[in-house]
């Protein structure tokens, strides 16, 4: 195979190697890195024998994926506070035409599935991906692990139970949603509690994601009220210490209309909500500076 051929068919993969990757890690850096090394891999290799280079390139990223991820599970077990993925922008463009497959990407990168999915052992979330993100069969699944197909079978059921036990369980008009959101962002910032107070479910949850680097909370927040206060105080102090003037940007991250929040021109933090029966029943908001590099400029 020709280097200029070479380099075309991992090009033509390269979006799935990515997915494959960005799922199983939650870093749009490690994916990145992955994808890198799954291309010395192939570029450096003897491909003449390769007859599925899709199948072939899939098997290279998920066990290099699994690698890093064993060894981000124990880093994360000294992770300052929540840890919340790294937020994705999404645009799945004209590669994915069909409603119901974008769908399906799009809910398999949302930020309330790939927390789930941090429970799961790194066997399981590279089933899962492989099978509920990208439809692949259990065989070609149990070739790429280097398990038996029943194995993996049995990963499956395991993985698909614990993601289904633990997504939200309702579907959201995007419209819905991006109304809320825009609701609850002008609520936030006036440190208008009645007004938050109307926007969010009783037992809603607020999920912040500093790392230990800037201020967030190092819980998880629950309740209408604690979550409503929490908001206020922060939009208070942030308007106290002027730390510099403020945009907000409205754009799709994992699947879902988000906030990117600017100070002084960069990334300052990503607010993304979740949506029921025309409430607020979860708020996610990342201001770790480590994975906000992505989405400045």
């Amino acid at each position: 195979m020709a280097t200029d051929t070479a380099t075309d068919v991992f090009e033509e993969h390269r979006p799935v190697l990515m997915g494959v990757a960005y799922r199983m890690l939650g870093r749009v850096a490690d994916a990145e890195d992955v994808v890198q090394d799954a291309w010395l891999r192939w570029s450096a290799g003897e491909r003449g024998d390769v007859r599925e280079p899709r199948a072939f390139l899939v098997r290279i990223t998920t066990r290099l994926a699994l690698d890093r991820l064993r060894q981000a599970q124990s880093r994360r077990e000294s992770y300052v506070g929540p840890w919340l993925p790294e937020p994705l922008v999404t645009d799945f463009g004209p590669t994915v035409p069909d409603t119901a497959e974008r769908a399906v990407l799009a809910d398999s990168v949302s930020l309330a599935v790939l927390v789930v999915m941090e429970s799961l052992s790194p066997l399981e979330r590279a089933v899962f991906v492989l099978r509920e993100a990208f439809g692949f069969p259990f065989a070609e699944i149990a070739a790429t692990l280097d398990r038996s197909e029943a194995a993996v079978r049995q990963l499956s059921g395991r993985a698909r139970k614990h993601v289904e036990e633990g997504r939200p369980r309702y579907e959201v008009d995007p419209a819905q949603r991006r109304d809320l959101t825009e609701r609850f962002l002008a609520a936030a910032v006036d440190g208008d509690l009645d007004g938050l107070m109307s926007l969010l479910a009783p037992d809603v949850r607020l999920v912040g994601d500093s790392g230990g680097k800037t201020r967030g909370p190092l819980r998880v927040v629950e309740s209408a009220d604690k979550v409503g206060r929490f908001l206020v105080g922060a939009a208070r102090k942030g308007a106290s210490e002027k730390v510099g003037e403020h945009e907000f940007r409205m754009l799709e991250l994992n699947g879902a209309e988000s906030v990117l929040v600017l100070v002084g021109g960069k990334p300052d933090s990503v607010i993304q909500v979740e949506v029921a029966d025309g409430r607020i029943q979860r708020v996610f908001i990342m201001r770790n500076p480590d994975k906000l590099v992505g989405l400045a400029g």
